[in-house]
C-alpha cells in the first residue's frame, strides 16, 4: 500500500501508552500518605478538579533555554496545577513533600503502560520505511518514560512544548518537527487523541490529523479521519 505520506507523528500519552489506573487514583492514594483527609467523594472531586485546573493552565511554553532551568519551569508548571486541584478539594500541611514525590511517580515508567498494539504497530511502520516522530505536550520527563517502556528508538525525532518554546494546538511545534525530518505539511499526517490539540492543530500547521478515538467507536465524530486502535492507522493512511 502506497501513500503520500512518509513522516507519521504520534502524540505520547493516552495516544501510546496510558496511565496505569487513574491520574486521580494516584494524587489520592499519595495525598493520603502525606495527611490528605480522605471523604466519600475525594477521587470523584480530585478527578473533577484536575480537569479544570489542567484546562485553566497556560500553555506549557517557557521563555528559558538552559536545560535545567526549562526543568525547573516545568516542575513549578506541574506545581501550580497540582496545587490547584487540593485548592479546591482540600490543601494539607505535608502538601510540598507530597509534590515532590508525585511529580517523581510520572517519570517513572512503571507508572504507565503501553496500548497492547504500540509497539507493533510502530515497529511495521518503522519497518516499512516511514519516519516516525512524536509531537507532545508533554514536559522533559518523556525521554525517561519512552525508554522505560523501550519504544524510544522507534521514533527519529521526539518534540515537546517546553523545548519548542510552542504547544499544541499553535501551528509552530508542528513546523519544528516537521523541519526535523526536511518535510513539508502535505507529506505528514498526526495522530493524537485530542480533537483541538492533534486534530485542528495539525491541520492549522497543514498536515493531516487523524483523531483516536478509543472510547466513542460509535459516536459521532468531529472529523472524518478517526481510528479506534493504532491497528487501524496503516489502512487509513492507504486512502489519504
Amino acid at each position: 500500500m502506497k501513500t503520500r505520506h512518509h513522516v507519521i507523528f504520534f502524540d505520547a500519552a493516552e495516544t501510546l501508552f496510558h496511565v496505569k489506573g487513574s491520574v486521580a487514583d494516584i494524587y489520592l492514594q499519595r495525598a493520603v500518605r502525606h495527611g490528605f483527609k480522605e471523604g466519600p467523594g475525594s477521587l470523584a472531586a480530585i478527578k473533577q478538579a484536575f480537569g479544570r485546573a489542567f484546562q485553566e493552565a497556560p500553555p506549557p511554553v517557557f521563555a528559558a533555554t538552559d536545560p535545567a532551568a526549562i526543568k525547573q519551569c516545568e516542575r513549578l508548571w506541574w506545581f501550580d496545577v497540582v496545587h490547584n486541584v487540593f485548592y479546591r478539594v482540600g490543601m494539607f500541611e505535608r502538601f510540598d513533600e507530597f509534590f515532590d514525590e508525585v511529580f517523581q511517580v510520572f517519570e517513572e515508567p512503571a507508572t504507565w503502560a503501553l496500548y497492547p498494539e504500540t509497539k507493533a504497530v510502530l515497529s511495521g511502520l518503522k519497518a516499512e520505511g516511514f519516519e516516525l516522530g512524536i509531537i507532545s505536550n508533554f514536559d522533559s520527563r518523556l525521554f525517561t518514560v519512552l525508554r522505560g517502556l523501550g519504544i524510544d528508538r522507534l521514533f527519529d525525532t521526539v518534540t515537546i512544548s517546553s523545548l519548542a518554546h510552542a504547544a499544541k494546538p499553535a501551528p509552530r511545534i508542528f513546523e519544528l518537527a516537521l523541519e526535523k525530518h526536511a518535510a513539508d505539511p502535505a507529506e505528514a499526517v498526526h495522530v493524537g487523541d485530542s480533537f483541538r490539540d492533534d486534530v485542528q492543530g495539525a491541520a492549522n500547521a497543514g498536515l493531516t490529523g487523524i483523531l483516536l478515538d478509543r472510547q466513542s467507536a460509535g459516536a459521532p465524530s468531529p472529523t472524518a479521519h478517526r481510528i479506534h486502535s493504532l491497528e487501524q492507522l496503516r489502512p487509513m493512511l492507504a486512502g489519504l
